[in-house]
C-alpha cells in the first residue's frame, strides 16, 4: 500500500542525515547517497571471487551499497575480503552481507563472528528475520561490539602525536602479502567505535604489518557535506565534483548496522501485517543498531522515525524496449505491469518503489548482472532511481 505522507518522504537524504538520533553509520550512508547521487544497491549473486571483484569494479562508481552472498562464493577466502574492502573504499560504497539471520541468540552470534565468513569483521551492514524474537537483535549488537573491540585490541598499534611516519618507514608495498593472511581483520581503521559508532578508546591505531594510514583523531559522525539535492548547476565537471565531495566526506565510521526483513518481494510470502508491524516496533527499541528495513514501502510513521528502506525486486525493461516505448509516445509514468521470474519473484520499477512507495534504496540483481555492459546498465538504474527520488523530494527529474 502507498505510504502515508511521513516527513521523511519529502526530506532530502542529506537533511535526514542531520537528525540528532541518526546513528553514525546511517548518517554516513545518507551523506554518501547524496554525494554520489546514487540510491542503488547491486545484489552480487555471484559464485566466484574473480567475478565478484570484477562486478564491484564495474558497478562501484554507480552504487552506494554492494549486497553480497558470501555463502554462494565457492572460493571465498581472505583475499576476497581484503579486495572487497579495498574496492569499496576506492569506489565509495558500503558492503552489505545478505545473511538473513534467523536463529537463537547464541547461534546467530557465532554465525556473525565465526566460521569461514566472519561477517562481523568486514561487513558494515547485515540483515535478520525477527521470528526468533527480540533477543536476536540484542545478540547481534553485542557480537558486533565485541568484534570491533577485538579488532582494536588485535592490531599492532602506534600511539602518535599526530604526524604519521614517512612512506619510507612503512609502505603498503614494502612487504609480501598472502591470500592466507589472517590480518584482514586489522584493516579496519581501529578508531574504537562501538556497534553504534560511538568512541570507545583514545588511541590512534595503525596496522603496521599491512599498511599505514595517516593519523587523525577518531570521527564519530561523517563530515557534513552540502546538500546538493537542489543544485541547479550544469554539473560540467560532475566526476571531479564527486571526487572532491567524497574526499570531504571521508571514510565510513567503523561501526555495524542491522536491517530487519519486514517485507519481501516474492509472491505469497508471509512477512505481512502483524509481523511487519512487530519489526517496526523492535526497530524503534534498537534505533542505535537497526538502521532500517528490507521492505516494499516506507515504514516510517512516527515523528522520530528515520529508518532507511531497502527494497528488492526492482527491474527495468531492456533499454531497447524502453526506447521503443518512448518512440511510440509511451511514458514510464503510466500504469506499470508487475513482472516476475517464474520462481515467485515479482518485479517493480525504481520509479514505482521510490516515488510511489517511498522506498529509499533499490536493490537490483539480475537486471544488471545479466547485462552485456554492466557499467552502463548500473548507470541506467542509478539515473532512474535517483530521478524518482528527486521527483519525490523536490518535484522534478533530471
Amino acid at each position: 500500500m502507498p505510504p502515508s505522507r511521513h516527513p521523511t518522504l519529502t526530506q532530502s537524504f542529506c537533511h535526514r542525515a542531520s537528525f540528532p538520533n541518526t546513528p553514525p553509520l546511517a548518517a554516513y550512508l545518507l551523506h554518501l547517497i547524496t554525494v554520489k547521487k546514487s540510491n542503488l544497491c547491486v545484489s552480487a549473486d555471484i559464485s566466484s571471487t574473480a567475478a565478484l571483484l570484477q562486478l564491484a569494479e564495474d558497478v562501484g562508481d554507480s552504487i552506494c551499497v554492494l549486497k553480497t552472498h558470501a555463502d554462494i562464493v565457492d572460493d571465498w577466502n581472505e583475499r576476497t575480503i581484503r579486495r572487497l574492502k579495498e574496492i569499496s573504499r576506492q569506489k565509495g560504497f558500503l558492503l552489505f552481507e545478505d545473511r538473513k539471520f534467523g536463529d537463537i541468540g547464541s547461534t546467530v552470534q557465532r554465525q556473525y563472528t565465526s566460521g569461514h565468513h566472519r561477517i562481523a569483521t568486514w561487513a558494515p551492514l547485515t540483515n535478520a528475520h525477527i521470528f526468533p524474537g527480540p533477543a536476536l537483535i540484542t545478540a547481534l549488537q553485542t557480537a558486533a561490539l565485541a568484534t570491533l573491540t577485538s579488532l582494536n585490541q588485535s592490531v599492532s598499534t602506534e600511539i602518535s602525536a599526530g604526524t604519521p611516519r614517512s612512506s619510507s618507514d612503512y609502505s603498503e608495498h614494502s612487504h609480501p602479502s598472502s591470500d592466507n593472511d589472517n590480518d584482514d581483520d586489522n584493516e579496519e581503521r581501529a578508531e574504537a567505535y562501538s556497534a553504534s559508532g560511538r568512541k570507545r578508546s583514545i588511541v590512534t591505531a595503525t596496522t603496521i604489518s599491512q599498511y599505514t594510514e595517516h593519523t587523525h583523531p577518531p570521527r564519530l559522525v561523517p563530515r557534513s557535506v552540502p546538500d546538493n539535492d537542489d543544485d541547479d548547476d550544469d554539473d560540467d565537471d560532475e566526476e571531479g565534483d564527486v571526487a572532491k565531495r567524497m574526499a570531504r566526506l571521508g571514510d565510513a565510521p567503523v561501526a555495524r548496522g542491522l536491517l530487519l526483513l519486514a517485507e519481501m518481494s516474492s509472491e505469497g510470502n508471509l512477512l505481512t501485517g502483524e509481523y511487519t508491524q512487530r519489526c517496526v516496533h523492535l526497530a524503534r527499541q534498537h534505533r542505535d543498531f537497526v538502521l532500517g528495513f528490507i521492505a516494499q514501502h516506507s515504514l516510517n510513521t512516527e515523528p522520530e522515525d528515520n529508518f532507511i528502506t531497502f527494497t528488492p525486486g526492482v527491474s527495468l525493461p531492456p533499454a531497447e524496449e524502453e526506447d521503443a516505448g518512448q518512440d511510440n509516445g509511451g511514458s514510464s509514468s503510466g500504469k506499470e505491469k508487475k513482472r516476475g521470474d517464474g520462481l515467485g519473484q515479482q518485479y517493480n520499477t525504481p520509479r514505482k518503489m521510490v516515488l510511489e512507495e517511498g522506498c529509499d534504496i533499490v536493490i537490483v540483481g539480475r537486471g544488471i548482472l545479466g547485462a552485456s555492459d554492466r557499467r552502463a546498465e548500473a548507470e541506467r538504474y542509478r539515473r532512474e532511481a535517483w530521478g524518482a527520488y528527486e521527483e519525490r523530494v523536490v518535484g522534478r527529474r533530471k
